[in-house]
């Protein structure tokens, strides 16, 4: 019986901590199994609590990619995975997709909110799906939308070569550590914002992006239309990167292409689709 118990203790102790846990089997992962799941990841001496879904394509014995999607304020995974369909897309696409719950229903970005390492907190996700769940570590993304956008700019300069590229809807490269002028990503990664032209703080977001490209020595940004009422730039930087920014006629603070959620805006462009795509695009370099 006390052998039985300690089994149980140590498949447990590995369940809720990524520290000096081996990557599994692939028979073990595939015992995992399709579709959703609710995991956690140990940060310092928090237990932090994601869901994860899995296509139904999914192959242990093959990488796929990996988006993290990271919630506004106040917004929880459940939130964040219905406002911008990435279930959906991920089945189609055939890619990993966790959704991170804040603690308070908030990240810690720059000078918002809290005081946990929500830095921590994603690389521990990222890590665990590349570990245990075979996710590409050169296509593992984070995208972001308002709070959870402002920590992805935040996770792509404190976490080097985690992600290949970040996608920040409604959100910004503003305010706190980022007044420094060091303040910059050491590996190259890619980005890609979507901003709304009424969004009381699209000054604030259009300066970040402009603050951003010419810390990394971006040449000159290009227009491009990808679509009616989007205006948008692309440039290539420095270390290899690419930043693409579009600002959305009459957008406001929003998942741009949203039917249903909080910051739902319906019949503009497609946030979860323009994200993918530039993902798809940018692998790590």
């Amino acid at each position: 019986m006390r052998r039985g118990y300690a089994l149980l203790a140590l498949i447990m102790l590995t369940a809720c901590s990524t520290k000096d846990a081996p990557p599994a089997s692939p028979a073990a992962t595939a015992a995992q199994g399709k579709g959703d799941h609710t995991l956690t990841v140990t940060v310092g001496d928090k237990e932090r609590t994601f869901q994860l879904h899995v296509p139904p394509g999914y192959d242990p014995a093959r990488t796929m990619p990996a988006v993290v999607a990271l919630h506004h304020k106040p917004g929880s995974g459940a939130t964040m995975r219905e406002l911008t369909g990435f279930d959906a897309k991920a089945d189609a696409e055939g890619f990993l997709v966790a959704y991170p719950e804040g603690v308070g229903g908030q990240f810690n970005a720059f000078g918002c909110c809290g005081v946990q390492d929500d830095v921590g907190f994603v690389k521990a996700v990222a890590a665990l799906l590349v570990e245990r769940w075979h996710a590409d570590p050169g296509r593992v993304f984070l995208a972001g939308v308002s709070n959870g956008a402002d920590l992805s700019y935040r996770a792509a300069v404190e976490a080097p070569g985690v992600f290949a590229a970040i996608g920040a809807v409604s959100g910004g490269f503003a305010g706190g550590r980022t007044e420094a002028a060091d303040y910059r990503p050491a590996a190259p990664v890619s980005v890609v914002t979507l901003i709304g032209a009424a969004d009381p703080q699209a000054a604030t977001f259009t300066t970040g992006v402009d603050t951003w490209r010419q810390r990394l020595g971006c040449e000159a940004p290009k227009e491009t239309s990808p679509a009616p009422g989007v205006h948008g730039t692309t440039t290539r930087c420095g270390d290899g990167s690419d930043v693409q920014a579009y600002v959305i006629d009459s957008g406001a603070h929003a998942w741009f292409g949203a039917t249903v959620g909080e910051l739902k805006a319906p019949g503009q462009i497609g946030a979860t689709d323009t994200l993918w795509r530039f993902f798809v695009a940018h692998p790590r370099r």
